[in-house]
């Protein structure tokens, strides 16, 4: 789509409202506000004239001075349908996002089991709880005689806080503070703990959980890590995460531009921060390709030191051959 002055501006005035009015740094907002309106008076944006161009600016030029990955401005050919004050979604949106979690089998990419009996679960994203319960409950069934287990979020770029607390909750015992979100909006900490009910049976803390990671790990990926992390709950494996701490929500700035605007920020029970612009620090940094099978060395090693059958000890020795 081709657009003109009138749109640019139209566009930039909501955006610096909407960015002062929902942001969850409100100091920082009236920067970035006073940044965008400098430059559309000095005339930066005027020779853009395509909308998808528009928005890549818009978001390079947000992202240039905040460095959240979350802030972004988005174009829509089809024209968005209008906001709504009710906040949940409608039945037609329900449909479609139930649609679009089945393409996706809900985020579970592999649920498996590796040789010497480690679990493996490739978690592409975390869905809603009400669409994801019943099949965690199912993967950890499946998992639940495994000897240890390795979560690859290495393509994980992120999805619903709740999943991660639900998820989290199959390996403790006992309940547990993972986080808190702070949040703009009503200008409280909302307190997230593992459930003390599952659908399905627990895995525990007795066994050992190893998390992979990558610089596309984001978001909700990072902060199941962070919580593990910090909970020497697990170890984490392969690279720096992206870096984006920040939970929001769309708000429409015409019928064609929308802006995805972070309300709240995580803060750690353990460390009291985030991992906002820095990511996620893995425990053993390898590459991220390599990291499926550093996990199961470490792991097979540890099952070495304590394995008396020499038939074992044999089998064992040829995998970590193999994985090297």
């Amino acid at each position: 789509m081709v657009i003109d002055a009138a749109t640019r501006q139209q566009v930039v005035d909501t955006l610096v409202a909407d960015l002062e009015r929902y942001y969850v740094f409100p100091d920082k907002a009236k920067q970035y506000a006073a940044m965008l309106n400098a430059k559309q008076q000095q005339g930066a944006y005027d020779a853009v004239s395509s909308a998808e161009g528009f928005a890549r600016r818009l978001t390079g030029d947000l992202q240039a001075v905040s460095h959240d990955r979350h802030l972004e401005v988005q174009y829509s050919a089809e024209p968005l349908p209008p906001e709504s004050a009710n906040t949940e979604p409608s039945a037609q949106e329900n449909a479609e996002l139930l649609g679009i979690g089945r393409r996706l089998n809900f985020g579970i990419e592999t649920v498996g089991r590796l040789p010497f009996n480690i679990g493996y679960v490739d978690l592409h994203a975390f869905m809603p709880p009400d669409q994801v319960s019943s099949r965690y409950a199912a993967m950890m069934t499946l998992l639940g005689d495994t000897r240890a287990l390795i979560i690859d979020l290495r393509k994980n770029d992120g999805g619903d806080p709740d999943a991660v607390g639900l998820l989290a909750s199959y390996l403790f015992d006992r309940r547990t503070h993972l986080n808190d979100i702070y949040t703009r909006t009503d200008n409280r900490n909302h307190e997230m703990w593992t459930r003390t009910r599952l659908d399905g049976p627990r895995y525990g803390a007795a066994r050992e959980v190893y998390v992979l990671t990558s610089g596309k790990t984001f978001s909700a990926g990072e902060d199941f890590s962070y919580a593990l992390k910090n909970l020497k709950r697990a170890t984490l494996v392969g690279e720096t995460t992206g870096g984006g701490a920040h939970p929001g929500m769309p708000h429409m700035l015409d019928r064609h531009f929308a802006v995805f605007i972070p309300f709240g920020r995580s803060i750690s029970p353990v460390t009291h921060t985030d991992w906002e612009g820095t990511g996620v620090v893995p425990d053993l940094a390898v590459p991220s390709d390599d990291a499926l099978a550093v996990a199961q060395r470490r792991l097979l090693a540890g099952f070495l030191a304590t394995e008396k059958d020499p038939e074992v000890r044999d089998a064992l020795n040829r995998r970590l051959k193999e994985l090297h």
